[in-house]
């Protein structure tokens, strides 16, 4: 099992501008409902360095752009089902 499973999502002020806040409640929902609260650690981040492509999310060390509210859930559902 990926027992430490982490995300860490841009809270850099051109990734909130593009959304990320909306982001960040859906992935706190997500992860209350799924019962991942102790499986995921959740944190925000300072600039990855990817503005343009933002918001940006890093699940252990795989690098997510544009990450949006229609994206988010799929990619949830992909990268955290082995913790179902």
């Amino acid at each position: 099992m990926a027992q430490g499973t982490e995300m860490h999502i841009c809270l850099g002020s051109s990734c909130f501008s593009r959304g990320n806040k909306e982001v960040v409640m859906f992935i706190r929902e997500y992860l209350k409902k799924n019962h991942l609260d102790d499986k995921v650690t959740f944190k925000g981040a300072r600039c990855m360095g990817h503005c343009s492509n933002g918001p940006n999310l890093m699940i252990n060390d795989t690098l997510k752009e544009g990450v949006t509210l229609t994206r988010i859930e799929q990619i949830l559902e992909q990268e955290l089902a082995r913790l179902k």
